[in-house]
């Protein structure tokens, strides 16, 4: 890492599109690639959700653009990557953190409705953001992409087959497009939190939560800052020979 580098501008100039960051770890990450200068699309289903974030980034003098997206629809995704590019004026850089969580149910009794629905999010969304991605950052002289993994995307988890399999889906995409594009300027690697304080816990007992906590020997949940910073990372120009990686932020809950 350069110690001269300056935090506050190592992002300026470039364009970002945030998926999922109406709330929780999407919106850090707008955050701190916002703080680090880049101009940033808030990109949600939640278009209301979106806007705030944008107005709230506007406000503090970043160039922000909300723009409404449902990752499970390739058309919706083709409209949010060009919206960035028409108004925001290029593409640099992407984070497809959009997902869901699903049902906690065994194998045999998940209901095959929400299998598809899990997968559609989670794993066929990544895939229909790299594919609008990509051509705009070749166009755009190369960039960089993060993309959205879970612990549970190396392990496995007892009731949640669709999310699992999607997750782990997400790494193995992530490792044949960073082949695919390395020779061309685009890097592409994949975070792996551990369980993080968001608003898909919002509804946890404390029964629930504590069995979550239990589960990392550094004995609490990750904050939506510390994966920012992972991604903050991953995109920069410090991380210019990591690719086609999976990177955890977990607590040591996989070193066990």
């Amino acid at each position: 890492m350069n110690p001269s580098t300056d935090y506050a501008t190592e992002f300026a100039g470039r364009i970002a599109l945030v998926t999922g960051s109406a709330s929780g770890i999407g919106r850090a990450v707008a955050r701190r690639l916002a703080a680090g200068g880049a101009a940033v699309a808030i990109a949600d289903i939640n278009e209301t959700g979106a806007q705030a974030v944008a107005d709230e980034f506007r406000a503090g003098g970043t160039k922000a653009i909300a723009v409404g997206v449902d990752v499970t629809d390739p058309a919706s995704v083709q409209r949010a990557v060009q919206a960035t590019v028409d108004q925001l004026g290029a593409l640099h850089l992407a984070v497809n953190n959009a997902g869901i969580g699903g049902p906690v149910v065994p194998t045999h009794r998940y209901p095959q409705d929400e299998w598809r629905r899990v997968i559609a999010t989670n794993l066929d969304g990544v895939f229909y953001s790299l594919q609008y991605e990509l051509p705009m950052m070749l166009a755009s002289g190369g960039g960089a992409i993060v993309n959205m993994g879970s612990s549970c995307a190396i392990n496995g988890f007892a009731g949640v087959a669709g999310y699992a399999a999607a997750k782990h889906g997400v790494i193995g995409l992530t490792k044949t497009a960073a082949l695919e594009y390395a020779a061309r300027g685009v890097r592409i690697n994949a975070i792996v939190p551990g369980f993080i304080e968001t608003p898909l816990l919002a509804d946890a007992t404390d029964a629930e939560r504590a069995y979550l906590v239990g589960l990392h020997p550094a004995g609490r949940l990750g904050t939506a800052e510390e994966i920012a910073e992972m991604a903050a990372f991953l995109l920069s120009d410090r991380a210019s020979f990591v690719n086609g990686s999976h990177h955890l932020v977990d607590g040591a809950y996989a070193a066990q």
